[in-house]
């Protein structure tokens, strides 16, 4: 099923946060493909949610929407199976594949046995793969790896996929200018910090020589439309506490949104958060409710698009000025979605 119209600023994550059954995630691809989103994203997790099968599984199962990893994270896939994986998909989809690569592997990296990612390796990823589908032979040493002979024999064509880069911080941000075709923003970044990323990421793009205006900006916009109390919780609160409990994560955000840093220290130090590690991986979401309560109420309505859908809606439009060219929705899901959709097409200033 295809909509009559599509919105093709819109994306939406499938099988968000930790999905022990990765088939739901072919039905909501399915329903937000009807419902007329413009874009698919899956994210990963190193157990059953494999980016590159899921991506496989849901190019199979659609025909228009595009689809993307937002992210992958480097260092858990050689470059060439990356290249391998990405190339693949590309001629599969018929073109509507897109690669974000991220570093936020970053304090599993020692339980794996790899290399910490840095922005430095993951500059050199980018123009490894790139050359790769040029049809280069790579022998050299870099921060991506050590290669000698390195190629490809069947060569993908073009378009390529595009390559965009996960990231919050201001160095991110300019390599992403400088090296990626598009940057993934963070979830919970306000309006304002949107207009700071995208000047950091066009400026980067134009002191390297690249036209500022071809890297796509993607804002992930966490967006509770007419939800229930409960699942807003799960989806917003829950969510949040997700992210700030990350030591150095929490900080870039709080950094990024000119926020008060003395409440990460209040969420670390939480009963239903202490001695966990990383909150996301020991606690279900709706354990990581409670420790929302010393988030100020402001924050929410800060960074993320939470009330009617007229609200949600408004204040997408607001991301969309201060300059992403797409916004990828989080926190809503995909059997959730319609209504949101149809009142963004319905109010679309280029067809007002």
């Amino acid at each position: 099923m295809t909509a009559a119209r599509r919105a093709n600023d819109l994306g939406i994550y499938v099988l968000p946060g930790r999905a022990p059954d990765p088939t739901v995630g072919l039905e909501e691809a399915c329903a937000a493909e009807a419902a007329g989103i413009g874009a698919i994203y899956v994210s990963e997790r190193l157990d059953v949610k494999d980016a590159a099968v899921l991506c496989g599984a849901i190019a199979a199962r659609t025909t228009e929407v595009r689809i993307g990893t937002a992210v992958i994270h480097q260092g858990t896939r050689h470059p060439l199976t990356l290249a391998s994986m990405a190339s693949t998909m590309q001629l599969l989809s018929g073109g509507r594949f897109s690669l974000g690569l991220g570093r936020g592997l970053g304090a599993l990296a020692p339980s794996l046995g790899v290399a910490p990612p840095t922005l430095a390796s993951l500059e050199h990823l980018a123009a490894t793969v790139r050359r790769l589908w040029a049809g280069e032979r790579i022998s050299e040493q870099g921060p991506a790896g050590s290669f000698r002979g390195l190629r490809f024999t069947d060569l993908p064509g073009d378009p390529t996929p595009p390559m965009l880069f996960g990231t919050v911080g201001p160095r991110g941000l300019a390599l992403a200018g400088r090296a990626f075709d598009g940057v993934i923003l963070h979830p919970f970044l306000t309006v304002d910090a949107v207009a700071r990323s995208v000047a950091i990421v066009r400026d980067a793009a134009a002191v390297s020589g690249r036209d500022p205006g071809a890297i796509r900006v993607v804002a992930t916009v966490v967006c509770a439309p007419e939800l229930s109390a409960a699942r807003e919780a799960i989806a917003v609160q829950a969510r949040a506490i997700s992210y700030l409990q990350v030591r150095g994560l929490g900080e870039l955000l709080v950094a990024a949104n000119g926020w008060d840093p003395d409440v990460l220290r209040a969420i670390r130090e939480h009963p239903t958060l202490t001695g966990k590690g990383i909150a996301d991986t020991a606690l279900t979401r709706d354990r990581l409710v409670e420790s929302a309560e010393v988030i100020p109420a402001d924050w929410f309505a800060e960074g993320a698009a939470v009330g009617s859908i007229a609200q949600c809606v408004q204040r997408a439009r607001a991301y969309r000025a201060a300059g992403a060219d797409e916004l990828l929705l989080h926190g809503v899901l995909a059997g959730e979605v319609a209504p949101f959709v149809a009142a963004w097409i319905a109010t679309d200033p280029v067809d007002a």
